[in-house]
């Protein structure tokens, strides 16, 4: 059939029938995105449609694998404040933003009121603005044979909310009760998850998709979207009806527990959603338009959006990689310890297609690393996440054994035994003697210097550390560490491992506790010295919470292990000798381990009593270590005081060059330890606030609280400059 007009993003065909079929193809992008002229293509197509008598209906599809990724965020993402200081007027810039976003929504509803039935046919993921121009047409239909494919509007996970009429048409869709959730958790739904959920009308094998919504067009071929038709009822009701009002109510509730008023995205969707069905859909597009607008503008959303998307993407693709290094692919790895981190490591080595041998003390040691993932597949097949093939596959990549000699074909080593320099140094020196020439090592440890580590290794230049984070299934952070004789050679190497089997690196120099261990460390000392100083156990946990991070701070010591920060801490003492400095916490570790054998949840004691059935609450012993009389305590400045160290600690790792890109450090702190996702990362957060700010809370809370709060010479230099980090320090 003969193509219709000339279009760069689109090819539009009409067949005999009458029936035209728009095909998706963005030049030059492996996915298509919902970018301007995309979207004023798609609006002449519609026009032209209309405007044929001879035109029965369209098929809306994608010549790709996907649908639609959704909005191009790159645009976006220098849309508003959060550092990158805004050229135009704010004003003007608000109303640039506005006008964008309604004319968008304009183009849309254009589609829906065409008079013409539109059908999609969704032959992969429709996300986000992909997922709004379909709800747009009169009929969904997806494809069942593509297990990759999801459909949703993740927007929120990145700090915005939809901003082409997806607050709007959800709802009236399929109810407030179940929009509001989908929407504010951003969550993605596998086509028949979809199906049930009425997202869309029907699921087929893609081979069949657009015959299927031709004859849709053709048999039934209604083109007059449900909220358009008279006595047209919310699911539900609406919110003022009886029922209706309840999912708000509960939302609210829900929000204002586990957000604690950092997620402007979520409140206002909560709004627009809330005031919108209330309306005509022409006004409840405005409503979300303005919505969208004032959170596009938010700085909070301007980071999450920097460091959740655009950072984050940059390093999954390698942007921190040596570009001069050759690609380096590993088939066959070596990994030392077959424990919890050990077992994690080879399991998803072996499930991107590498063959791992699992090296223990004893045989039995190994094979128990083997059963571990045995155990992990299981609930993952119990999920459906994985075949029972698949599974099988994997587990016969995974080769347990308890000789050296096994490692002779590794491409790869990593050593993930005791946190022991010395039983460290034996395994790598053990090792060198198998494995060839060409062959890397890493070594996983979260603490200790990968340059004293590499003094073990025959080839320090080929010595790296590979820091994973537990559970390693489930985390997405690897934390890269270059020892001082690192080769570039080598940090490639380890750069493409990494992105073999799905994770995201980051890349630090050498320091003690690196990066992520460094900074993370500096939250949890905090609740310590905030319980010597005398504030209630009670109040800590909750202004942990409070700050978004995932746990509060004695709660997470206990996650950690009391134990092993007692060891960390005896090693760092022995390592520095007369140049350690003893912390407020340190005294405290030592006495719940060494004095009343807490050491956490491990042995269901530690700043919490753990019960049988999963229950705990607070150790009623805590009040021995409070110093201060912690009477006048503000929950607010608890927070700051959690934030702010951890940003300090940043920055100095930024000053001192164990960080040398901004991308590494916020996406790292986020991905690694939790850090406030809302505030985009420990360096965002600064930028957001503003630097002079900043650094002047900082100096005042060193006068009360201690010189650890004491602000850094950089941090010091941008705010009597008035500079964003962001600013300063552009990625390259």
């Amino acid at each position: 059939m003969p193509k219709e007009g000339a279009y760069k993003n689109f090819a539009l065909e009409i067949d005999k029938d009458g029936i035209a079929a728009a095909l998706w193809d963005m030049p030059g992008r492996s996915m298509n995105v919902l970018s301007p002229d995309a979207v004023a293509e798609l609006s002449a197509i519609i026009d032209r449609v209309a405007a044929d008598d001879a035109i029965k209906g369209a098929v809306l599809t994608s010549a790709k694998e996907a649908f639609c990724a959704g909005a191009d965020l790159g645009v976006l993402g220098s849309g508003g404040g959060g550092g990158g200081g805004a050229k135009k007027d704010k004003k003007a810039r608000l109303k640039e933003t506005y006008d964008g976003v309604l004319a968008m929504n304009m183009q849309f509803r254009k589609l829906e009121s065409c008079g013409k039935p539109i059908a999609a046919a969704l032959n992969g993921t429709a996300l986000g603005g992909g997922l709004e121009v379909a709800l747009a047409c009169h009929y969904r239909i997806a494809a069942d044979d593509v297990p990759s494919a999801r459909f949703g509007l993740p927007e929120a996970r990145v700090g915005l909310l939809p901003g082409g009429g997806g607050t709007q048409r959800l709802p009236r869709l399929i109810g407030s009760a179940a929009a509001l959730p989908l929407i504010m958790q951003g969550t993605s739904l596998t086509a028949e998850k979809a199906l049930q959920a009425g997202l869309i009308h029907e699921t087929a094998p893609k081979a069949e998709l657009i015959a299927r919504a031709k004859r849709w067009i053709l048999e039934k071929g209604d083109a007059t979207q449900p909220w358009d038709k008279q006595g047209f009822r919310i699911p539900g009701g609406k919110p003022h009806e009886r029922g209706g009002g309840l999912a708000f109510v509960m939302g609210n509730a829900q929000l204002r527990k586990s957000g604690f008023g950092n997620y402007p995205a979520q409140e206002a969707i909560m709004s627009a959603v809330y005031e919108g069905i209330m309306l005509p859909m022409e006004a409840a597009l405005r409503v979300e338009a303005r919505y969208f607008t004032k959170i596009l503008h938010d700085p909070r959303a301007q980071a999450m959006v920097r460091s959740l998307f655009l950072s984050m993407q940059d390093l999954r693709k390698g942007a921190r990689r040596p570009k001069d290094a050759p690609p380096f692919r590993v088939k066959n790895l070596g990994i030392l310890g077959a424990g919890l981190m050990g077992s994690g490591i080879a399991h998803v080595s072996a499930a991107a297609g590498m063959e791992v041998c699992l090296l223990d003390r004893d045989l039995k040691s190994a094979q128990r690393g083997k059963e571990a993932v045995v155990k992990s597949l299981e609930k993952r097949k119990a999920r459906k996440r994985v075949s029972e093939d698949e599974a099988a596959a994997i587990l016969s990549r995974i080769h347990p054994t308890d000789d050296f000699a096994a490692l002779k074909k590794s491409d790869l080593v990593i050593e993930a035994v005791f946190e022991n320099r010395d039983i460290k140094a034996e395994v790598t020196k053990e090792t060198e003697k198998h494995i060839g020439a060409g062959a890397f090592f890493g070594s996983n440890t979260s603490t200790l210097p990968i340059t004293g580590l590499a003094e073990a290794s025959a080839r320090p230049e080929r010595f790296i550390g590979v820091h994973f984070f537990s559970p390693v299934e489930r985390m997405q952070l690897v934390e890269l560490i270059r020892g001082k004789k690192t080769s570039d050679e080598t940090l490639a190497a380890a750069m493409d491992y990494v992105r073999a089997i799905g994770k995201i690196p980051i890349v630090v120099n050498d320091s003690r506790g690196f990066y992520t261990s460094r900074v993370f460390g500096t939250y949890l000392r905090e609740g310590l010295a905030m319980l010597s100083d005398g504030a209630p156990a009670a109040m800590i946990e909750n202004a942990g919470r409070m700050t978004g991070m995932p746990m509060p701070p004695l709660a997470l010591s206990d996650e950690v292990g009391i134990d092993l920060a007692h060891k960390v801490q005896l090693q760092t003492r022995a390592d520095l000798g007369e140049a350690y400095r003893a912390g407020a916490g340190d005294a405290i570790i030592a006495s719940m381990v060494e004095d009343h054998a807490r050491h956490g949840r491990k042995n269901g004691r530690g700043f919490y009593d753990y019960d049988s059935d999963g229950g705990r609450r607070l150790w009623d012993g805590l009040g021995v270590y409070a110093k201060g009389e912690g009477s006048d305590y503000d929950a607010e400045i608890l927070r700051r005081r959690f934030l702010y160290i951890q940003s300090l600690e940043a920055v100095r790792c930024l000053e001192e060059g164990v960080v040398e890109d901004l991308r590494d450090a916020d996406v790292g702190a986020i991905l690694g330890w939790g850090f406030a996702p809302w505030s985009g990362g420990p360096i965002s957060l600064i930028d957001i606030v503003g630097s002079d700010v900043f650094a002047e809370r900082c100096r005042l809370m060193a006068d009360e609280f201690g010189a650890r709060f004491s602000p850094p010479d950089l941090l010091e230099d941008l705010g009597k400059r008035g500079e964003c980090f962001y600013d300063r320090f552009q990625s390259t």
